[in-house]
């Protein structure tokens, strides 16, 4: 048995091994307490006739969850619907792998208006993001209109 004494403490640059061992423990801990431990990870990806990419998205899914990590669009691109494309890409997919709802959270400067168009709604804001930003977490239910409305 270890008492705090025994413990040390230290404080580091990127740790990849320390990172591992925590999603190890997290999802397993996540898993026995809410009895869903599948999870999946995928990506759609718009390249250029050069092979350069036009946008991207990353995303996770978990118990019925999608969470979108990152979507991004080139800046000459953007004008062109590759953001809806990609989302709706991204939606598609999530569905097909057995989500019925999807998180994202996008900076005050990035686009949560994008995602408001596409129907996700604000669940809360994290404040304190440099400049005065905020983070704008949303939610998005992929099921149809619920029959109790």
């Amino acid at each position: 048995m270890t008492t705090d004494s025994d413990a040390i403490l230290t404080v580091g640059d990127r740790d990849p091994e320390l990172s591992k061992q925590l999603d190890d423990a997290l999802t397993a801990f996540n898993a026995a307490v809410t009895g869903v431990s599948e999870q999946g990870a995928f990506s759609v990806k718009v390249v250029d006739e050069d092979g350069e990419l036009v946008g991207g998205l990353t995303a996770w899914t978990w118990g019925g969850l999608c969470g979108i990590a990152m979507l991004w669009v080139r800046g000459d691109h953007r004008k062109n619907g590759w953001g809806s494309k990609i989302l709706q890409a991204a939606e598609a997919e999530a569905l097909r792998r057995g989500c019925d709802r999807v998180a994202v959270s996008s900076f005050t400067f990035q686009a949560p208006g994008f995602y408001q168009r596409h129907g996700y709604e604000e669940t809360g804001r994290m404040l304190g993001i440099p400049g005065g930003h905020e983070d704008v977490h949303m939610f998005k239910s992929l099921a149809g209109p619920s029959e109790d409305k």
